[in-house]
């Protein structure tokens, strides 16, 4: 019987809240079709009363929660959905923090999803942690740590600042190691410097290909999905690098056997020098290339 009746409670609160926002958003109408003068008038009117109201229920809470017996009933009072809706207004509380979690995911979900990856939530951990997962292409993306940086937890701040813990569960230890072969759809400027170079069925799998841009020999290789970008010249004696041996992600040169990493360009024959590596972007199915020192 409790149960039944706290239900019916809150759902006659609901439907109460419901018709006072209905007259209010009626009168927000009516006086957005008022002339200027007046319609000023009446914002500034709306705006001062909001203001007194905001002030006076703030210094209420204020002080309710100064006593812990007070506090705890203040937490029980705003469960009805007319008072938290009203405090709501005024800025005095927050949606609950998993509540506000979702959103941001939700809000970047879109974004995500024209990279083939997304975000998923874990778990929510009060007052202040919360562990998510990215999906998809994300998970193994060498940009992944750039998604979530400048994605996801500029989004989960946004919404909930409170938070001093976003832990990121299941990242592929190996993304980091890969190099820079694509681009996180949150990069600060995801277009710049890059320049479209093939379409991506033109590079088959397993091969090296040739290209040039901007006056620079390029060699591309492409492994699934990734594709690997750097100068198409040996640093032993400028040699072009066409024609070697790929094994085990390592690239050997047919001249003299110098050996390259495909994924950094890092040169396994002479500790400290690396072989031009370039970023390369995929979008569309189209494959672009920004060119490094």
């Amino acid at each position: 019987m409790a149960v039944s009746a706290t239900r019916e409670a809150m759902a006659d609160a609901g439907e109460q809240l419901a018709v006072l926002a209905g007259r209010v958003s009626e009168l927000q109408a009516a006086a957005a079709q008022l002339p200027g003068e007046q319609r000023a008038l009446f914002e500034q009117l709306q705006h001062a009363i909001e203001q007194l109201h905001r002030e006076a229920l703030l210094r209420l809470v204020r002080g309710l929660r100064e006593e812990a017996a007070a506090a705890a009933r203040l937490r029980e009072v705003v469960r009805d959905p007319l008072v938290f809706g009203v405090l709501r207004l005024h800025g005095l509380v927050r949606d609950p923090l998993e509540q506000r979690v979702r959103a941001a995911l939700a809000s970047v979900q879109p974004m995500l999803a024209q990279h083939g990856g997304g975000v998923e939530l874990v778990a929510v951990l009060p007052p202040d942690a919360v562990e998510i997962r990215l999906i998809g292409a994300c998970r193994s993306c060498p940009a992944s740590m750039q998604t979530l940086r400048h994605g996801v937890e500029a989004a989960l701040r946004e919404q909930a600042p409170e938070l001093m813990r976003i832990v990121e569960l299941g990242a592929d230890p190996a993304a980091a190691d890969r190099g820079a072969q694509a681009v996180s759809p949150f990069s600060p400027a995801p277009g710049g410097g890059f320049v479209d170079l093939c379409a991506l069925e033109e590079l088959p799998a397993d091969t090296l290909v040739g290209h040039r841009l901007g006056g620079r020999e390029l060699l591309l290789y492409r492994r699934g999905d990734l594709v690997h970008c750097m100068d198409n010249r040996c640093l032993h004696l400028g040699l072009p690098l066409s024609g070697a041996a790929v094994e085990d992600g390592v690239l050997t040169c047919r001249h003299h056997g110098f050996r390259y990493r495909l994924d950094n360009g890092d040169c396994l024959d002479l500790p400290g020098v690396r072989l031009p590596h370039h970023a390369v972007r995929l979008r569309a199915g189209r494959v672009a290339v920004k060119l490094g020192a």
